[in-house]
């Protein structure tokens, strides 16, 4: 019997994160900065013969078992599984269930701020895609991703997360009222990138956080006109436009300019986004060579990303290593999700 199998990459947010919330991107239009990393999110789909389900999230040791239904209800336990079967099952095999074992583990634990929970959406629903050998494209995968997360099972979030885990690279993206988004990836030139691989430190915190919490904070805000998070995402989203420009031209200390602008601006959107905790971090960084830094995705912890002048490189990286989180190494993934069978 066939195995299906599926790996989706996480990315870095560099500019413009939280603008591809909404109500923000339906009344002001939203844009994002983003690139793909060499960590990913997995999935391995087993058809079974007897009619059960069974979802296996290998790096949080949790196991789902079930009779195969038609629909299978949402309680908080591997929703994202059984959010990705439950649409499949009937939007594309006609209500009939698809008794099966879907085995998960990603690079990035929840919380992380790699958008790591709509990367494995995505790479579910890409092995269902490879399985089922349904005609859907990067466009149609991101935006079903998207639907189940944030509509179906109810998940407070953005956009850019589905996006970037299918396209793969450099993007710049631009969300728009009634979902209507459009990708432009990025020609970026590959010593361009690796100025940017050798400027870059990315550093987990080793604090996961709820990201869904901090952004329904942000929506609140949002509604409120003239408040300091509204005046906040609009620079944000300027700080996008820009850094595109800076990023496609090669222009380092431009860049970490506006990183550094733009975290001051997303310190702004939710009261949790940073923390002493950070906020010292970010200052010891900064004093042995650190030019600016920025954490990726909501907030709160996760991963934090500086730049730093090359050659100051190792001494950012000896300070980082004196505290409780990790320096992690990565690379900069040009491939968007992928799929095969065996």
């Amino acid at each position: 019997m066939k195995i299906i199998r599926s790996r989706a990459p996480l990315r870095l947010g560099l500019a413009g994160g939280g603008t591809d919330v909404s109500p923000y991107c339906d009344d002001y239009g939203g844009a994002v900065l983003n690139a793909t990393i060499g960590m990913y999110a997995y999935c391995t789909i087993e058809p079974l013969t007897e009619n059960k389900v069974i979802f296996i999230a290998a790096d949080r040791g949790e196991t789902f078992e079930n009779e195969a239904l038609s629909q299978l209800c949402y309680d908080g336990f591997l929703d994202l599984h059984k959010g990705a079967y439950n649409r499949i099952v009937r939007e594309f095999n006609h209500g009939k269930p698809l008794p099966c074992r879907i085995t998960t583990y990603s690079d990035a634990l929840a919380g992380s701020g790699l958008g790591s929970s709509s990367t494995m959406m995505v790479a579910i629903l890409t092995a269902f895609v490879e399985w089922l050998n349904l005609p859907l494209g990067e466009y149609e995968i991101a935006h079903l991703a998207y639907e189940i997360e944030r509509k179906e099972i109810g998940l407070s979030g953005g956009r850019q997360d589905q996006y970037a885990a299918t396209f793969g690279g450099f993007n710049f993206m631009e969300f728009n009222a009634g979902d209507h988004v459009i990708v432009n990836p990025l020609r970026v030139k590959n010593w361009i990138i690796n100025e940017l691989n050798s400027s870059m430190v990315l550093y987990y915190t080793g604090v996961s956080r709820s990201s869904a919490s901090i952004i329904e904070q942000q929506i609140e805000q949002f509604k409120i006109v003239g408040s300091d998070s509204l005046v906040a995402s609009h620079q944000i989203k300027r700080d996008a436009y820009e850094m595109k420009e800076a990023l496609l031209k090669g222009d380092m200390p431009w860049f970490a300019n506006i990183l550094g602008r733009s975290w001051e601006a997303k310190r702004k959107l939710a009261a949790n986004i940073t923390n002493p905790e950070i906020d010292a971090l970010m200052s010891d960084a900064k004093a042995v060579g650190a030019l600016a830094g920025k954490v990726s995705g909501a907030g709160g912890g996760g991963f934090i990303m500086f730049i730093v002048d090359p050659v100051k490189k190792l001494d950012l990286v000896n300070r980082l290593d004196t505290y409780p989180g990790k320096v992690v190494r990565f690379h900069f993934e040009k491939q968007g999700v992928q799929s095969w069978q065996i």
